[in-house]
């Protein structure tokens, strides 16, 4: 009894295990092709433009909320913890940097997949289940080229540039804040950001948005490019595109802010 309970787990492990090696293996390839598609002719600078409308100028506004509310609750919770010590001046610099670092690039690419990532999967499932990506390519017409290169493209583009916008809307939040809600020293608050930050510190989020944006971008196009199993198979799809991102998301910023501190960058 207790040799087949064990037997059971360790079978359902290898299982899962040789699925996941199988689905990255082809995820991989898949993107290695597309990769050589990016540098390929013809470059379809419109479809790039519609994309880059679609990813970065329709998420303003969902980016703003998120940021400026995101700004004001960073400078109440850390005012609670910097009053106690009478240090509360120091809060620009504190908010400034985890703005920029963490919270800036993370969140903004949350919004982004909860919003652009989703309906890319969406997009792309009902066309393959509708047979419109297999019309492409009777048609002589590189499905992949013309789908999916211009979504990764504009979503490196468009990520970094909602990263500083965020950025900056978040740090405008908390500022207003903290000087004239919770009445802290203006001056004192623009100072310690003034002589504390580097330029390194901008260039961290700026970086963590360009490899963001491919990695989210890779993971809807894939996703919703090999849909299966009709309206169903595209709701999955879209799940699935929107689970995946995110926890590839945490795992990359952990790494990323891992080798920055290891490089010193």
């Amino acid at each position: 009894m207790i040799n087949n309970f064990f037997f059971l787990i360790g079978n359902s492990v290898i299982k899962l295990f040789d699925l996941f090696i199988v689905s990255l293996g082809k995820f991989v390839l898949f993107h290695l092709e597309v990769i050589k598609l990016i540098f390929s002719r013809p470059f379809r600078f419109k479809e790039i433009l519609l994309q880059i409308e679609f990813i970065g100028v329709n998420s303003f506004l969902v980016i703003f909320l998120t940021a400026f509310f995101t700004g004001m609750v960073e400078a109440i919770q850390l005012y609670n913890g910097f009053h106690k010590f009478g240090i509360e001046n120091f809060m620009g610099y504190t908010i400034f940097i985890s703005v920029c670092k963490e919270l800036g690039p993370v969140f903004a690419t949350l919004m982004v997949i909860s919003r652009a990532v989703s309906g890319m999967a969406a997009e792309l499932g009902t066309m393959k289940v509708t047979e419109q990506i297999d019309a492409l390519d009777v048609m002589a017409v590189n499905s992949k080229q013309y789908l999916i290169v211009p979504r990764i493209i504009a979503m490196i583009i468009s990520l970094p540039i909602l990263v500083l916008m965020f950025d900056t809307i978040a740090n405008i939040g908390a500022y207003l804040v903290s000087v004239y809600v919770l009445d802290v020293n203006a001056t004192a608050y623009l100072d310690t950001i003034k002589q504390l930050v580097e330029y390194k510190d901008f260039t961290q989020g700026i970086i963590k948005g360009v490899v963001f944006g491919y990695l989210i971008s890779a993971i809807g196009t894939y996703i919703g490019y090999n849909t299966s199993g009709g309206a169903k198979g595209v709701g999955k799809s879209t799940t699935n595109a929107v689970v995946f991102a995110s926890i590839t998301i945490f795992i990359a910023d952990y790494l990323l802010s891992a080798l920055f501190l290891f490089l010193d960058i």
